[in-house]
């Protein structure tokens, strides 16, 4: 997709981005969390992260945080709502190393903002995801709390720098109370009278897809590895009888041939974002008379190329 073409005469900003990499849950979970490395750094990045649904804290995980704790530049995490599968946010951030659920930083010329939309609200208070605490009706999960609100309103006021954020949950179609993170993003373009607020990625949705709303651009970064369609995907034709028993989302799930990722590419004018192509491992949705897509979210193997004009 090109929404405009990007300057790069003045300075670049690098970065490799991936999403839901459940590493744990694949049979390739450390060549996928690999090739996203060697990809960062072959492309000498200045930054690398990840959306969230990353690998749990236990010895088993170890090879993928290890993996990932071999790039030498900064690191940045993302909470996902199955990274507290079986931990409390506090457990999961502080083995993961983060400052918080949710926190900025710069890098260059431009404010990084990561959201944090893993609270449950029932109309009266949030609760914060836990231990799996979250498997209730949906219309009650995806949530970004009031005071993290008002702490993104602050943030967006204290810098004068062009702000990209960052979520699990994509903020256009995927957080129960996305409007009202809108309303704050767009707000703040209004208050500087101009596109202070430029781009906004998201994952969890596993899927890809680029929109505009009110001059922001939303990107859903797709899995590293799987997409989830919740019916049996006749995952016997696709591994031994051993790789399903160990697995068990592998019978609900489509999982791609090649990891997922891409190099994000930032300057004063506009993005560029290189992303990769992968091809359902058969029998494939089309195999198996699948719709092009779950719902909302388009059922496809790739992220795309994209270019935006700030």
């Amino acid at each position: 997709m090109t929404v405009s073409a990007c300057s790069t005469k003045d300075k670049v900003l690098k970065f490799a981005i991936a999403s839901d990499f459940h590493a744990q849950d694949v049979p390739d979970g450390e060549h996928r969390v690999y090739s996203f490395i060697d990809a960062a750094k072959k492309n000498k990045v200045d930054f690398i992260i990840e959306l969230g649904d990353f690998c749990r804290l236990d010895d088993n995980s170890k090879i993928y945080r290890d993996l990932w704790n071999s790039f030498e530049g900064d690191k940045y995490h993302v909470i996902g709502n199955h990274d507290m599968d079986k931990y409390t946010p506090e457990e999961y951030i502080k083995g993961m190393e983060m400052p918080g659920s949710y926190y900025s930083f710069d890098k260059g010329d431009f404010h990084f903002i990561v959201l944090d939309g893993n609270n449950l609200y029932d109309g009266k208070k949030y609760v914060h995801y836990a231990k799996a605490n979250y498997y209730v009706d949906m219309k009650k999960r995806a949530f970004v709390d009031q005071e993290q609100l008002e702490w993104l309103q602050k943030d967006l006021q204290s810098t004068d720098k062009k702000c990209v954020l960052f979520s699990h949950q994509s903020i256009e179609r995927g957080m129960n109370n996305g409007a009202d993170v809108r309303r704050i993003l767009e707000t703040e373009n209004q208050r500087v009278g101009y596109k202070k607020v430029v781009l906004a990625f998201g994952g969890h949705n596993h899927s890809n897809y680029t929109e505009v709303i009110n001059g922001i651009t939303y990107m859903q970064i797709n899995s590293a590895s799987y997409v989830w369609v919740g019916e049996p995907t006749a995952t016997e034709k696709r591994y031994p009888e051993s790789v399903n028993k160990k697995y068990g989302i592998l019978k609900y799930s489509m999982t791609y041939d090649q990891p997922l990722y891409a190099i994000v590419k930032l300057n004063s004018k506009g993005v560029s974002v290189k992303g990769t192509k992968a091809k359902f491992m058969p029998p494939t949705p089309k195999d198996l008379n699948m719709k092009d897509s779950l719902g909302l979210f388009p059922l496809v193997s790739i992220i795309e190329d994209i270019k935006v004009k700030f």
